[in-house]
Order: structure tokens, then sequence, then C-alpha cells
């Protein structure tokens, strides 16, 4: 066997080796310790419908234009249905067109991000700093004054106004 050869299969085998590693969810990856608020699997599963888990626990997305915070218009702040944490101000909302319930910037302190890189591209995750909770995407299309469009699936979301 030449060398070359052996090169490209090992190269080969390591690149679709780590495509299976994507298959795992990365939310039963990642240690329960990292967060403030940890549940077991049938604890989360019990406290949210389906699709809520899907997104929340398995990286899901909800269906586009499909919550009824989409269009949400009242002044108040949208927190975590994980574990109750402030996540979004109102004031910071807007109407991207993308059909999910989207922001210009977060609490302060209130997510944290990861790279994503399930599709062909890089994208950044953003999830709930305290329980872990994933929320959606951050994109670099939003409006001043950061430039930024946090595209958040509303089932991840609770809305309590002001």
């Amino acid at each position: 066997m030449k060398r070359r050869t052996f090169l490209a299969g090992g190269l080969a085998t390591g690149t679709a080796l780590s495509g299976l590693s994507l298959a795992v969810s990365p939310r039963r990856a990642t240690a329960a310790a990292e967060f403030e608020v940890t549940r077991s699997e049938a604890e989360w599963q019990e406290m949210l419908t389906d699709l809520e888990y899907e997104v929340m626990r398995e990286e899901g997305t909800e269906p586009a234009f499909s919550s009824p915070l989409h269009d949400k218009k009242g002044a108040g702040l949208y927190h975590c249905r994980g574990c109750d944490l402030a996540l979004y101000s109102s004031e910071h909302k807007f109407d991207s067109g993308t059909g999910w319930p989207s922001f210009y910037k977060a609490l302060p302190d209130a997510i944290g991000t990861k790279k994503d890189r399930k599709l062909i591209f890089t994208r950044t995750e953003c999830h709930c700093r305290r329980c872990g909770s994933h929320l959606g995407h951050i994109f670099d299309d939003g409006p001043p004054p950061t430039g930024k469009r946090h595209c958040i699936n509303g089932v991840s979301l609770e809305f309590k106004p002001a």
C-alpha cells in the first residue's frame, strides 16, 4: 500500500467518524454539572411537550411562523421555559421576517453560546446559561446597534408582561 493511499483512507475514515459524532445529542453530551439548574432526562420529558423537548433538549427547530410569540408586541421579558431565567427584553425584539422571534441582543449574563457545525457552515448556537436549554442561533444580519439577530425558537420562551 502506498503512503498516499493510506493517508487518504485515514483522512476519509476520520472525517466520516467525526460526522457520526454529530448524531449524538449535544445536550446529552454536555455534562449536567456545567449548569446551575439540572434535571434528569425523565424530568425534562415530564415538564415539556414533545416539541419543547425536541427543541430545548435535542437542539431541534420549531416550524417557522408557528410560535404565538413571533407576533407578540407587548412590553415585558422573555424567560427561559426550562428554568424561568429572564433572557430577552421586548425592547430588543424586532421583526426579522424569518418566522421566529428575533432580538438584537440578550439580557446581560443570560445566554451562553457555542459553535454549531451540524450544517455545511458553522453557526453560533445560543442556550440558556442557567439550564442549558437550546434557544436558537445568532446571525450577523441584525439591525443596529449590534448587527446581530438572535433567531429564537418561541417554544423555548415564556413571555411575562411588564
